[in-house]
C-alpha cells in the first residue's frame, strides 16, 4: 500500500504527493496527523486551527467518495510521530510513503526522523514540492547562493519560470467504491483541545471555493489590483491567503489561472496583472529564504549585526498595540479588525508592525509571535519575512529610512475613514476631515473614550533611525 501525508496541502487537484501516490494500481490512503500541543507551541491561531480541520474534513469526505481512506492521528509533538507513523506503516502494510516537503525547520527536522524511521521497516519515503511554484534552491544567483534582495530574486524567478514552465496536476480519478466518512464533529479526541469544530462563515472551507475566489479576483480586480490594492475599505485584493497558507489552492494554480485570464504571464510592471503575480513572487521568496537559511526558523534576525539592536519589551506597550488603544485611529482600527476576524489587509500588517518596531520599538519577535496567533493565514515564512521587512532586520536594501507614518499612511489609504469608522467605534460619527487626527475633535466635544497617541511619532522615528545607525559604530 502507498501512503499520502497530508499536511499544509490539503487539496485533490495540483498535490503532487497524491497525485504520485495514485499513478499505479496499488492501494491508496491518506493521513493527516492532529498535534495540537504541536500548534499551541507554535502560536497556530485557533481560528487557523478549526479552518484547517474543517478542510481535512471537507477532504476527508470527497477522498471517500474516490475510495481512498483518510486515517487521523492525534499525536501531540513532532518528536512523538516518527514512532507513531512508523506504527500505522505497519499496521497498515504501507511500502511507500508520499508527501510534499515541508519549509520549516522543526517540520524539517520531524520528517528527516520520520524517513530514518521507515527505512528501518524498508518504507520508502518520497518528498515533492508542493509549496512553491518553484522548488527552494532554483532560483540561485550566479555564485549558487540565495537572493538577499526581492528584486533581482524576482526577475530571476521569472527568467526561470519562463525556460521551465511547470505542470498542474490532475485531481486524482476514484480507485473504488465510495468508502463511509464519518464527520469530524463526532471524533471527541479530535475536539477535545480546540472546542467545537465550526467554521467562521466569512472562510468556507472547499477547493471550490476557492477556485471561486480566485475567479472572481481575476475577473473582476486583477486589473485594477495596482491601483486599489492598499486601500482596506476596498474590496481590491484576492483574499486567497488563508487558502493558500492551508493548502487548498496551490501558487501553481493560482499563476496558471492568471495567465489563463490574461493570455499571456506579465513580466514587468508595464503589463496588467504584474503587480498581483508579484506578490505570489514575494510569497516564493520568503519560502526560499526560509529553506535556505534555517536560523529564520529559529526567531534570528536576517542581518545578524541588528541582534545588537537595543528594543523594549515593555508589556504595558505592547498590550495597548494588541488591544488597539495606541491612540492612532489606522493602527487601532487593524489591530481590532485582526482581533474580531483573524484576518488584516496586508497595508495594514505593514502599518501596524512598522508602528510596533519603529514608533514603540518593541521587538518584532512578539509582534510576530501575536499575528500568528491571531491570524487564519498564518504561515511562518510570509510571517517572518513580513515582520523582519517592517522592523529592518530582514532582506532589504535600505532599512531603517523606511519608517511609516501611521497619521499620513492613513490618510492616504483610508481617506475618508471608512474603515476606521468601521472597527473604531469611538470614532464612528466623527467628521471625515477630523479622522486621522481625532483628538482636538474629541476635546471639543467633551469626549475622552478614545486613548491620546502613545507616542509622538515623529521624536519616536528619530529614536528607531539611531538605533540603526549606532550599529555602524
Amino acid at each position: 500500500m502507498k501512503l499520502v501525508w497530508l499536511r499544509n496541502d490539503l487539496r485533490l487537484a495540483d498535490n503532487p504527493a497524491l497525485r504520485h501516490a495514485c499513478a499505479g494500481d496499488e492501494p491508496v490512503a491518506a493521513l493527516f496527523i492532529i498535534s495540537p500541543t504541536q500548534w499551541q507551541q507554535h502560536k497556530m491561531a485557533p481560528i487557523r486551527q478549526r479552518f484547517m480541520l474543517a478542510q481535512v474534513d471537507e477532504l476527508g469526505r470527497e477522498l471517500a467518495a474516490l475510495g481512498i481512506p483518510l486515517h487521523l492521528l492525534r499525536v501531540e509533538i513532532f518528536a512523538e510521530v516518527p514512532a507513531a507513523l512508523a506504527d500505522l506503516c505497519r499496521e497498515l502494510g504501507v511500502t511507500q510513503l508520499y508527501a510534499n516537503q515541508a519549509i520549516e525547520i522543526d517540520e524539517q527536522r520531524r520528517d528527516h526522523a520520520v524517513s530514518a524511521a521507515l527505512a528501518e521497516q524498508a518504507v520508502g519515503c518520497h518528498w515533492l514540492n508542493g509549496c512553491c511554484v518553484l522548488p527552494p534552491g532554483r532560483v540561485l544567483t550566479g555564485s549558487g547562493e540565495m537572493f538577499k534582495v526581492f528584486t533581482p530574486f524576482s526577475r530571476a524567478w521569472l527568467k526561470a519560470l519562463d525556460e521551465e514552465g511547470f505542470v498542474i496536476h490532475r485531481a486524482p480519478a476514484p480507485r473504488g467504491e465510495p468508502l463511509p466518512w464519518p464527520p469530524l464533529a463526532e471524533r471527541a479526541w479530535v475536539d477535545e483541545t480546540l472546542g467545537e469544530l465550526t467554521t467562521d462563515p466569512r472562510w468556507p472551507v472547499g477547493e471550490a471555493e476557492a477556485r471561486r475566489r480566485l475567479n472572481d479576483f481575476l475577473e473582476q480586480a486583477v486589473l485594477d489590483y495596482g491601483e486599489t490594492r492598499d486601500f482596506p475599505a476596498i474590496a481590491g485584493t484576492s483574499v486567497l491567503s488563508p487558502y493558500l497558507a492551508a493548502g487548498i489552492i496551490s501558487p501553481r494554480q493560482c499563476v496558471a489561472a492568471l495567465q489563463q485570464r490574461l493570455g499571456y504571464r506579465p513580466q514587468s510592471n508595464a503589463q496588467p496583472g504584474f503587480v498581483w503575480l508579484n506578490e505570489l513572487v514575494w510569497r516564493e521568496f520568503y519560502r526560499h529564504l526560509l529553506v535556505l537559511i534555517p536560523t529564520l526558523s529559529m526567531n534570528r534576525p536576517f542581518k545578524p549585526e541588528t541582534a545588537a539592536l537595543p528594543w523594549s519589551w515593555d508589556p504595558d506597550a505592547f498590550a495597548a498595540w494588541c488591544e488597539g488603544r495606541t491612540g492612532y485611529p489606522i493602527v487601532d482600527a487593524a489591530m481590532r479588525c485582526l482581533n474580531a476576524t483573524g484576518w488584516m489587509h496586508n497595508r495594514l500588517r505593514m502599518i501596524v508592525a512598522s508602528f510596533l518596531t519603529k514608533d514603540l520599538h518593541i521587538h518584532w519577535r512578539l509582534g510576530e509571535d501575536y499575528f500568528m496567533s491571531r491570524l487564519i493565514d498564518g504561515d511562518l515564512a510570509a510571517n517572518n519575512g513580513g515582520w523582519q521587512w517592517a522592523a529592518g532586520t530582514g532582506a532589504d536594501a535600505a532599512p531603517y529610512f523606511r519608517v511609516f507614518n501611521p497619521t499620513t499612511q492613513g490618510q492616504r489609504f483610508d481617506p475618508q475613514g471608512e474603515f476606521i469608522r468601521t472597527w473604531v467605534t469611538e470614532l464612528a460619527d466623527i467628521p471625515a476631515a477630523y479622522v486621522h487626527q481625532p483628538h482636538d475633535w474629541l476635546r471639543l466635544k467633551g469626549r475622552q473614550d478614545y486613548p491620546a497617541p502613545m507616542v509622538d511619532h515623529a521624536v519616536a522615528r528619530v529614536r528607531a533611525i539611531e538605533m540603526f545607525r549606532s550599529l555602524e559604530k
